[in-house]
């Protein structure tokens, strides 16, 4: 017998709905999916660059930053190169709508600086794929075949 969901599945699902979900996250933040990355090792992660600076430091680019442990970060580039500066976490929510990220962006902007320390909001891969379900979007094979 062969199960029906493998993990190939599962992780098949994890990135289309992470895909779905980071484009959607990215239009509300008015920047390209070309913007985006992903990885799907655990914890799955995200990043987006932003096109915006902030005023209080307008020689650095800023980022927003998910992963499935802490959920959305807000993120500035290092003089030097080396790791984000991650300046405040959204909490709450895991997969939070596109629009409440939005107004995440919009409050750092602002001068907020959203929660210092990261959430724990991690739960099992199945709820997450879950979660990200709604954004599912169809991936492509080679073949041009979903």
């Amino acid at each position: 017998m062969i199960p029906l969901l493998t993990g190939i599945d599962r992780d098949h699902r994890l990135r289309s709905g992470l895909t779905g979900y980071l484009a959607a996250v990215s239009a509300a933040v008015d920047v390209g999916e070309e913007s985006c990355t992903v990885d799907l090792d655990a914890p799955a992660s995200a990043y987006i660059a932003l096109d915006l600076r902030l005023p209080r430091h307008p020689g650095r680019d800023t980022a927003l930053l998910w992963d499935e442990r802490h959920g959305w970060a807000f993120a500035m580039e290092t003089h030097s190169g080396e790791d984000l500066l991650v300046l405040g976490y959204l909490g709450g929510e895991l997969v939070p709508a596109p629009a409440h990220v939005r107004g995440f962006v919009a409050a750092v902007r602002a001068g907020a600086s959203g929660h210092p320390d990261p959430p724990d909001l991690r739960g099992s891969r199945f709820d997450l794929v879950e979660r990200l379900g709604a954004h599912r979007r169809v991936i492509v094979n080679w073949r041009g075949r979903p």
